[in-house]
This record gives C-alpha cells, structure tokens and sequence, in this order.
C-alpha cells in the first residue's frame, strides 16, 4: 500500500498482518481523494479518521494539504502499525491516534471542544452499528461546517440519504466498495 498523490507521494505504508483490516485499494483512494480535492479542497482541513486501521486515508488527506489528523482505531496492533506509518511519514506534530472505539472517540473529542471537518469512516463491513456511529458524528459538536463525511462500506449495505444535518450527496461503487459522501448542511 502507498500514498497515492500529495507531497508524501508514492511513499508506502505498512498494513495490518491477517483479517483484522480491509484495507482501501489504492484505486478506490484515487477515485476518492480526486474527488474530494475538486470538489472541497484539503488544505488547511482538520482531519477525523474512524476506524483508521493502517492510516492511509487519514494520511492520504495529510499528504494532500490537512493540517491536523486523529486517528481512532480500537486494536492495539493495528495502533501500533498505525502509529508507524504516522512516524514514517514525519506527521507526529500534526497526527494522533487514540486507541478506542468510534462512538468513545466522539464523546471524548466533543468533551474537549475539538471539532473537524472532514470525517471518515471505514468500519468493518459487518459492523451492524456503522449507522448508528454515523448518527453519533452527526449529532454531535465535533463537525465544523462546512464538513463531509465520507463512509466506506460493502456495495451490498445501504446508506440513509440524510441523518441529521448530513445529507448525502453521492454514492459510487467499485467492485465490493461503497463510498458514500455526506455533506454538512446549516439548519434553516
């Protein structure tokens, strides 16, 4: 696995050994981040990463102008590959990974004031409380807008077409890939 394009272009990553993660195909990252770069822009973005497995979402979107990254993963090994891939990288100063659960991180990060805007999620695709993971990032204070929300999951699962203030915007997929965009819109 590598970073796809940025200034840490081409720089690989290590994954996570066995079945704990899936990681993103490149191409599917490609598509992806081209897409979020002509249609929001990176820079300056600050960067929520769920599920963040290896870390190449999260480092792909530092790569491509972010500014700050957190990175929740809830196993210690894939924290720790985590973790490295951060250091290989020279992100330290502007990364952190808290080993913990999606819904836990939330709570925590809006405990603390943090906000951000531009979230991922990449959960397991049989991980029944995605969507209730999903509710828990849009009702919360964490999200800056304006914000997206991207999800990843099994082309075969369905997505809501808005909970709370996150409408979705876009559904594409690639082989056994969903990515579905949500996109932060301001109560009226």
């Amino acid at each position: 696995m590598r970073v796809i394009g940025g200034t840490l272009g081409s720089r690989r990553l290590r994954t996570v050994e066995g079945s704990l993660t899936r990681p993103t195909a490149d191409r599917v990252r490609e598509a992806l981040f081209s897409r979020l770069e002509s249609r929001y822009g990176l820079s300056g973005r600050r960067v929520l990463d769920l599920y963040a497995g290896s870390g190449a979402l999260g480092i792909e979107a530092m790569s491509r102008g972010a500014t700050e990254l957190v990175s929740v993963e809830l196993s210690s090994s894939a924290a720790a590959v985590l973790n490295g891939n951060i250091r290989s990288c020279g992100l330290e100063a502007s990364a952190e990974v808290m080993v913990c659960g999606a819904a836990d991180a939330i709570d925590r990060l809006e405990a603390a004031g943090r906000t951000f805007d531009a979230v991922f999620m990449d959960p397991p695709y049989a991980d029944d409380t995605a969507t209730a993971v999903l509710g828990s990032v849009a009702g919360s204070a964490i999200l800056a807008g304006p914000a997206f929300v991207v999800w990843e999951s099994s082309s075969h699962s369905s997505s809501p077409d808005s909970i709370g203030q996150l409408v979705k915007g876009r559904e594409d997929a690639y082989g056994d890939t969903k990515l579905t965009l949500y996109e932060w819109r301001e109560e009226k």
